[in-house]
């Protein structure tokens, strides 16, 4: 059966006052309507949507010109959505990020509706709000969430989250080829010494020494007051992870230069990698890690032991 059409009515000083009315929601929204002839793929936009776009208004846009503004990820969705809405009879709604002219990149929210005459799409129609602003906050809820707020590094929910928390096995897990587990020595020591302000500039000064030291790392975490995980891809064998880990770090181990003192900053490290490559169980995976970490710690700190050693 057809969707029921909108009814359309004769131009009255009422239809123009809503029209007027329309547009000025419109235009508080960032919002604006369109169309497309499936027939000639020709386009109908209202101001809104030259202005999402950052298009001048004063000449028709190609259908092929616009999605070239579209990242590739959002043109593939929409492509997708589009064909099954033409091919049901049915609408859709998504989230797009696009890449204007002026370099500048914004999100719309598209919503569709097909008009359908004699069992065939005739017309593709919908509205086009610009929510970027609501993207931004919605990135910067997620990151206070999964990112801790003195490092920068991921916390420890976002570590449960993406690894320890997943099931033995689990696709996402395959390609782990190592844990490492860091916990700073002396940190107490320079809490004591210097206070609470010394020891957030020893953290943050390990984070960045992390992330400088081990580009390549999938995740890199603060799990606890002076403890960090790092997990590495299985880009190469167990053995080459190992020496990789071992030769660089030294890189970690430098002092930190705070207010004219200088902050003795050392760390111990744990390292487990899967018996089987390919096959994870990640909470069997982190006590191995932290079982070597313990052990690097007895033999005095500021070396690597791994799993088994």
């Amino acid at each position: 059966m057809d969707p029921v059409q909108p009814q359309t009515r004769p131009s009255t000083p009422v239809a123009n006052q809503e029209a007027q009315l329309y547009a000025q929601a419109a235009a508080l929204t960032e919002m604006g309507a369109w169309s497309c002839d499936l027939s000639t793929q020709a386009l109908t936009w209202t101001e809104g949507v030259f202005n999402i776009f950052g298009a001048p208004a004063d000449r028709p846009m190609d259908r092929r010109e616009t999605l070239d503004f579209y990242t590739e990820e959002s043109r593939a969705l929409l492509a997708q959505l589009r064909a099954k809405a033409i091919e049901e009879g049915s609408g859709f709604t998504m989230d797009a990020q696009i890449l204007r002219g002026d370099g500048e990149v914004r999100w719309m929210r598209i919503t569709a509706a097909t008009r359908v005459e004699r069992g065939r799409a005739t017309t593709l129609y919908g509205m086009k709000q610009d929510i970027t602003e609501e993207r931004l906050r919605w990135e910067r809820l997620r990151h206070l969430a999964e990112n801790d707020a003195l490092t920068g590094l991921s916390n420890r929910a976002c570590f449960h989250a993406e690894f320890l928390d997943r099931p033995a096995g689990s696709e996402g897990l395959c390609e782990i080829g190592a844990l490492v587990l860091f916990d700073l020595n002396g940190f107490k020591t320079v809490n004591d010494a210097w206070g609470h302000a010394a020891g957030d500039a020893c953290l943050s000064d390990f984070a960045r020494r992390l992330r400088r030291t081990f580009p390549e790392a999938r995740l890199i975490a603060r799990i606890g007051g002076d403890e960090f995980a790092m997990i590495l891809d299985r880009s190469a064998s167990s053995a080459a992870l190992e020496s990789s880990v071992r030769h660089r770090l030294p890189a970690l181990m430098s002092p930190v230069v705070w207010q004219g003192h200088s902050l003795p900053l050392g760390a111990s490290a744990g390292m487990a990698a899967p018996a089987l490559a390919g096959v994870v169980d990640p909470e069997a995976l982190f006590h191995q890690a932290d079982a070597a970490l313990y052990a690097a710690k007895r033999r005095g700190g500021n070396q690597l032991c791994t799993a088994g050693t």
